[in-house]
């Protein structure tokens, strides 16, 4: 039995499945740990991985806040930290009272160190937690700490950023799709020439999407960009396969009386042209993998996977959804709001040399704009949450009251001789920038032994292999002054303990701008490297793949080139998950323009009538899918309060209508003036009679 005659005959049977298959679906959505630290994603061989590593192992310190508090008394602090001390997860909180006791007058301790963590209405303490930054239960740790504390505190750090953008998000994330499918809905319903199918669609697409998000239960855990953006991804680049079958469908009613004979057609033909359609936008999802910060992995795999499920989905549920429902459907038809497009398609192909002049024009000033934009991202997550959120409240505060902006951890070889230490120190406090460095050498003098200190401030600061140092900076996070500082440091780290570690937020996100700019390199070359093969073969031309790819690079060009002229930073992703998933979503624009063209010239019509053709009866099928990406991306990009969603979604949004308008425009010029150069390098043209009659003008005019 062939695949759509079993679609067809088991269509209930079908549609039963699916429905059960959605309860473990939800449930592995509900399963499914979101990941919200960014620096969680670096390659694991790196020393500042290493160092975090190492500082929980050793010293069961994974995540760090200061926490500032204001307007108490010695004795309402200490009481305070007690009960910080207390919440599940806070390894050790670190004050005045853990040096002296508090018969002692805090104005006794060393003026610098005084005045690093006091001012005349607020004090610091440095609170530790045994989890690591982005864990559930630091996550929790300070939401407690929050609570105890009231208004009278407040908690920076990343693992508190990490907490709050978790709030936001969550809070966020149902209204997305719901917007993503309110939108997808109106556009389709204007679009189409149905007002029920696009409800059918959307229910189709939104099971395959419940499946696609529940089986990630079995990746553990996936970051939140990817919870935020695949559920719209997957609505706005599987849309198209919906509508690829209801068009077949209705095209085959018309030549077979019997609806689930036209159904079993219209399922061959849409297998044919999806899988065609899929490979180069799944292949846009693979070329992330291939980063070493692996949340482009996260995002490509999770997408990958439903892209496919979204296939699948197309093939089976569909057709059975659309064989349920057919007599509904059927009433509800009326005419597509998309005009004809056979004499604005004769316009462009007339003044074809124009736009060749407009892709030569744009295409310099727009790859500049490209280049300088990725130049231009920003990597300080703290910048794309609302500046009222409580760590921004927080991280300002410390920077403004007590010039802190930026807090390092060192770690040294516990062995390390304390006059070693000293001197490391004093040069660490010379460079640039550098507040002060706290250590037990720091906190007593060369003649005081360490024994006299504390044992919470031991145990806090030494263990059996590692030293522990704090170092403020006033420089802030992915600065380049706080980017030198670093390398400053680590040289100064390494000439007195070559094994030491510099970690902490600011050398993490270092490392994070120079891992993603080589990734952003690798990734552009993989993705256009794949979807050159992909249409190499699909079009079985060499010269074609140039075109397609050139035509689809200009539109990548000016969309992400555009933030530069236009005074505007992307977030760091940005560049690098967009070149390639504009690339793979809408490069199907020129496959199915430049495939129709391919035909009609084999068939023997001249070039200029090959590309009208292919241009006319390409035009609806461009809009639609353009507008469907557009309307499920504009929404989230205009509701977002997270800047990092938000512009990836302005990006998508942008990008699937600049595609739409150059495909469109330029690709019929450079298929026209290229056409001698494709015929001799696709297989097949070679041997094309071509004819241009009167008469057959005449016939492809009317």
């Amino acid at each position: 039995m062939s695949f759509s005659k079993a679609v067809v005959k088991y269509r209930v049977l079908i549609l039963i499945i699916t429905f059960l298959l959605l309860i473990p679906s939800v449930f592995g959505y509900i399963g499914t740990r979101v990941n919200y630290d960014m620096l969680d994603y670096l390659p694991k061989d790196m020393e500042t991985v290493i160092g975090q590593d190492e500082l929980l192992k050793e010293f069961g310190k994974g995540a760090f806040s200061f926490v500032i508090v204001e307007d108490m008394t010695p004795l309402q602090v200490a009481s305070l930290k007690e009960k910080i001390a207390q919440v599940e997860h806070v390894e050790s909180v670190i004050w005045y009272d853990s040096i002296f006791d508090l018969s002692v007058p805090m104005e006794m301790l060393p003026k610098k160190l005084y005045d690093a963590f006091n001012t005349d209405h607020s004090t610091i303490m440095a609170v530790f937690y045994d989890t690591s930054t982005s864990a559930d239960e630091t996550m929790q740790a300070i939401t407690s700490i929050r609570k105890i504390a009231d208004k009278e505190c407040f908690v920076s750090g990343m693992s508190a950023l990490v907490t709050d953008l978790k709030e936001l998000c969550e809070k966020e994330e149902p209204i997305y799709v719901a917007i993503a499918v309110a939108l997808a809905l109106v556009a389709m319903m204007l679009l189409l020439d149905s007002f029920l199918a696009p409800v059918v669609f959307l229910l189709s697409i939104g099971m395959m999407i419940i499946l696609n998000l529940g089986s990630n239960i079995f990746f553990g855990e996936i970051s939140y960009i990817t919870k935020a953006l695949s559920a719209v991804l997957q609505l706005a680049v599987t849309m198209d396969y919906s509508i690829f079958l209801w068009h077949s469908y209705n095209e085959q009613r018309e030549k077979y009386p019997d609806n689930k004979e036209a159904m079993m057609v219209a399922i061959r033909q849409t297998l044919t042209s999806v899988i065609g359609s899929s490979i180069t936008t799944v292949a846009g999802f693979i070329a992330l993998c291939f980063m070493s910060f692996t949340m482009g992995r996260d995002l490509g795999l999770v997408m990958a996977k439903g892209v496919i499920i979204g296939v699948i989905g197309c093939v089976t549920v569909l057709p059975a959804m659309i064989l349920v429902l057919d007599k509904p459907l059927q009433k509800s038809r009326h005419r597509s709001l998309i005009p004809g497009g056979g004499a604005f398609s004769k316009g462009i192909v007339k003044i074809f040399p124009v736009f060749l002049i407009l892709f030569a024009i744009l295409l310099v000033p727009s790859f500049y704009g490209y280049k300088k934009a990725s130049n231009e991202v920003y990597y300080d997550i703290s910048v794309s949450i609302p500046q009222d959120m409580p760590n921004v409240v927080a991280n300002k505060k410390l920077q403004s009251d007590f010039g802190m902006a930026t807090q390092h951890m060192v770690l040294t070889d516990s062995t390390l001789d304390p006059d070693v230490t000293r001197k490391m120190i004093s040069e660490m406090e010379k460079v640039n920038g550098i507040n002060y460095v706290l250590s037990l050498e720091s906190l007593i003098g060369a003649d005081v032994p360490q024994d006299v200190l504390p044992q919470e401030i031991m145990s806090t600061l030494k263990g059996g292999k590692w030293e522990l140092m704090l170092i403020n900076s006033q420089y802030g996070l992915a600065t380049d002054e706080l980017n030198d500082q670093i390398d400053q440091l680590n040289v100064i780290l390494k000439k007195y303990d070559p094994k030491g570690l510099l970690i902490g937020e600011g050398p993490c996100t270092k490392d994070l701008i120079e891992t993603t700019d080589k990734d952003f390199r690798i990734v552009n070359i993989v993705s256009v490297l794949l979807v050159f093969l992909i249409i190499a073969f699909v079009t079985k031309s060499v010269s074609l793949p140039f075109i397609l790819i050139s035509v689809i690079e200009l539109a990548i060009f000016i969309n992400l080139g555009l933030p530069h002229y236009l005074g505007q930073s992307m977030p760091f992703v940005g560049p690098v998950f967009i070149s390639t998933i504009q690339l793979g979503a809408t490069v199907d624009y020129a496959i199915l323009m430049t495939t129709r063209y391919k035909e009609e010239r084999m068939h023997g019509l001249a070039c200029r009538d090959a590309v009208w053709t292919a241009l006319k009866t390409s035009i609806p099928s461009i809009i639609v899918s353009g507008t469907g990406l557009f309307a499920a991306t504009i929404g989230v990009a205009i509701y977002s309060d997270v800047d990092m969603i938000s512009s990836m979604c302005v990006l998508l949004a942008r990008g699937a209508v600049i595609s739409m308008i150059l495909v469109i425009f330029i690709l019929p010029s450079m298929l026209m003036a290229f056409d001698g150069l494709i015929k001799r390098t696709t297989a097949g043209m070679k041997k094309s009679d071509t004819y241009s009659s009167s008469q057959t003008r005449k016939e492809l005019y009317v």
